[in-house]
């Protein structure tokens, strides 16, 4: 029988039987060997670097764990009596496999190792094992993992915020807040208007929390298709094969949920299921998976009065509501608008290479007292905006005029409307109204440009359309 060779670092060499209370965080491994001396020992060694292990004797077995639950890593032997390794790799990769695959053995060829990295192998290993190196091995390819997922995230970003942006009291407080509540496990739902920086407050939260260094998923609710919001969710099984939903995705981390209320009343009864189970089933599948995620919310309009209304569940509401923190309105911290304007000035000029340029003291001051109905996503377009059509190296307050519009008199701080208000209406009737004429004069004012308008109107462009449609507008026959 092979065992691994006594290369053993320091650290491991006076191991005991009192192995430290694993986290729910800890990354998930899988070791995939018939020799019960090498996987009971590999399994040990790894418990005690903190690590959550779970161990299969065959391919078979290795087949069930993989179903049951998301790996975050995968020790795969390739000579096993059942199902040798590389078939099993095969078959993973065949499903869209993203996840770390380490292959182990006795007798590989250059042939054996050629085939697993083109099947998608992290790495090979010969035994006996060295355990430094394969807990080096091991180290590195979770942290691979973990920067090729943060860099897809990043690609997504249009702009690098690490935390709400701010020294104002309001600011300072929410902060603090979030601090507070990111070092419990509990859900967290995120209140505010588009374009506040709800998603930032949510990521902000994540870096905080225990779960940090697993992943954070990001899914926008409005952009999932009904008929495949579930499979995209919870994952799906079909001719025997699994295919890892969202939720598992994120196992060990954190799914952040945007735009909650836009999530169509079948997932909604599923997510409830499953979060009040802590366990789901995959579409097509008949064994539960068993939820080790933490669940974040946004959502951008009064949900409760959805719930009376009966369009969001109110079970799932009060789920997701056990936490609920608030983010401002960029109106309500007005005293951070210099500060902001700089950031993002510096951000465009730093990172995209646009010209120079300031905003005078006058600008500020009437950026300060702007109403901002798009709040900071509003003021990012607008420093934009300013930064590549100003010639003069100052930004004036003409300058601010001329790229503000039409808005100037939609939403100024200090004045009214000019739009009429229907005070005997009820109060939905009534913000339906004010919505369809706001949405009209923007559209007007922009030739029908939806892409436009919804930047102005701090709205995802899916969620824009579907409101439009609500309200019975054709931007092609404004």
């Amino acid at each position: 029988m092979t065992t691994p060779t006594k290369t053993i670092p320091a650290p491991l060499e006076s191991m005991d039987d009192n192995h430290p209370p694993l986290s729910r965080a800890a990354p998930y491994i899988l070791v995939v060997d018939d020799e019960p001396d090498i996987r009971h020992l590999v399994q040990e060694i790894l418990e005690d670097e903190g690590y959550e292990v779970a161990v299969a004797e065959n391919g078979e077995a290795a087949r069930r764990a993989h179903r049951e639950r998301r790996p975050d890593l995968i020790l795969l032997d390739i000579w096993m009596p059942d199902l040798d390794g590389i078939t099993l790799l095969k078959e993973w990769s065949e499903e869209g496999l993203t996840l770390p695959v380490i292959m182990m053995s006795g007798h590989g060829t250059v042939e054996t190792a050629v085939e697993a990295t083109r099947l998608g192998a992290y790495d090979f290993i010969e035994k006996p094992l060295s355990l430094a190196k394969l807990l080096l091995t091991i180290e590195h390819a979770l942290e691979t993992d973990k920067l090729q997922r943060e860099n897809l995230g990043l690609r997504r970003q249009t702009a690098i915020i690490d935390e709400p942006l701010g020294r104002s009291d309001v600011m300072n407080n929410l902060r603090e807040q979030i601090r507070r509540v990111a070092q419990h496990d509990s859900w967290v739902l995120f209140n505010g208007e588009p374009g506040c920086g709800t998603n930032v407050a949510a990521r902000y939260l994540h870096t905080l929390s225990p779960r940090a260094e697993r992943p954070l998923i990001e899914v926008n609710v409005a952009s999932l298709s009904q008929e495949n919001s579930a499979r995209e969710l919870f994952g799906y099984e079909s001719e025997g094969k699994v295919h890892y939903g969202l939720l598992e995705q994120a196992n060990g981390g954190s799914l952040l949920l945007y735009d909650i209320a836009e999530m169509d009343p079948d997932t909604q009864l599923r997510l409830h299921s499953a979060l009040a189970a802590k366990s789901f089933l995959r579409v097509g599948g008949e064994q539960p998976v068993q939820l080790h995620v933490r669940i974040i919310a946004t959502n951008h309009g009064n949900l409760e009065e959805r719930v009376t209304q009966g369009q969001f569940r109110k079970d799932l509401f009060f789920q997701l509501n056990v936490v609920p923190i608030e983010v401002p309105p960029l109106r309500a911290h007005r005293e951070d608008v210099p500060e902001l304007l700089t950031y993002f000035s510096n951000y465009y000029i730093d990172q995209q290479s646009l010209p120079y340029h300031h905003f005078s003291l006058s600008a500020q001051n009437r950026l300060r007292n702007y109403g901002w109905p798009g709040n900071t996503r509003e003021l990012i377009n607008l420093v934009q905006r300013l930064l590549i059509i100003s010639a003069a190296e100052e930004i004036t307050v003409k300058d601010v005029d001329r790229a503000l519009g039409n808005l100037q008199s939609l939403a100024p701080a200090t004045t009214t409307s000019n739009m009429p208000i229907n005070t005997e209406l009820p109060l939905r009737d009534a913000r339906e109204q004010f919505e369809k004429q706001y949405l009209e004069q923007l559209l007007r004012s922009h030739e029908g440009n939806v892409s436009k308008v919804a930047q102005l109107a701090g709205l995802e462009r899916t969620h824009l359309y579907r409101k439009l449609r609500t309200l019975g507008i054709d931007p092609k026959n404004i």
